[in-house]
């Protein structure tokens, strides 16, 4: 009885994939279409906000048309549409891939601004708004790669349309990790951990010395050493923090408590 039941089977589904035979192949009403046609009608696509319409016809003109000033633009396309269908990813991947075969494109300077948009997180500078995330945790890598992809933009490409814009950017994000590395070691401080915090204040000093955040880490170092009975760095660091932030808002409310400045917060 089972081995006639698995011979049943073994009919039914021959039958089954013979059957699959006789459907209507589908057919890609592309075919034939010209290397001009395809990218007219992705561009229409992309101007619709079709994104993934325009990648599929992108990337039957390319492998269609390799050659050709269409396959090149198609690729630039292929990245932006990749970035505004929210896959950064796919979108650096692209970008790299368009930069990498023609490093020499009158374009190549657009791709790089391209790929440091897929990168940049306009969140990254709003820490003191994730209250319930362990900052220690946060990872600044995506900050730092947009950073490093601009600076090639406007060391490369100083008169692009596309600088300016790009070293505000890069201002933006220079003023974010420095503020990720200050609140790292606000983290370690309010765990008891003077050391690490002391590290990660003179990081940001050491790394950032032109940014608004490093005043903060002028305080930590302050709180840190004075946590630790280290008294004479504890007053060099509250001698710099005066001479740099004579209005420091840390310091304005210092006499009118009974307690240093530097422990109100």
């Amino acid at each position: 009885m089972a081995r006639f039941t698995l011979r049943s089977l073994a009919v039914i589904g021959a039958l089954l994939l013979g059957g699959c035979g006789l459907l209507p192949e589908q057919v890609d009403e592309t075919a034939g279409w010209s290397a001009q046609r395809l990218y007219t009608e992705a561009k229409q696509f992309m101007t619709d906000g079709y994104y993934d319409q325009a990648i599929k016809l992108y990337e039957k003109l390319e492998a269609r048309y390799p050659y050709g000033r269409f396959a090149q633009q198609a690729q630039i396309e292929t990245a932006y549409a990749q970035y505004k269908s929210s896959e950064p990813a796919l979108a650096i991947a692209a970008a790299d891939r368009f930069i990498k075969l023609h490093p020499n494109h009158p374009n190549v300077d657009y791709v790089y601004y391209l790929k440091g948009l897929a990168t940049f997180n306009e969140d990254l500078g709003l820490l003191a708004g994730l209250s319930n995330q362990d900052l220690s945790e946060r990872d600044p890598k995506a900050a730092q790669e947009s950073f490093d992809t601009f600076s090639q933009l406007v060391t490369r490409f100083p008169e692009s349309k596309y600088a300016d814009d790009a070293r505000l950017r890069m201002q933006y994000l220079v003023n974010a990790l420095a503020q990720h590395e200050v609140h790292v070691a606000r983290y370690y401080f309010r765990r008891g951990a003077y050391v690490a915090a002391i590290n990660r204040a003179q990081a940001a000093l050491k790394t950032y010395p032109q940014t608004p955040a490093i005043e903060e880490a002028l305080v930590v170092l302050v709180k840190s050493y004075d946590a630790l009975g280290m008294t004479d760095l504890r007053d060099d660091a509250e001698r710099v923090l005066q001479k740099n932030f004579p209005n420091s808002v840390y310091m304005a409310g210092g006499p009118k408590v009974d307690r240093p400045w530097w422990q109100l917060w």
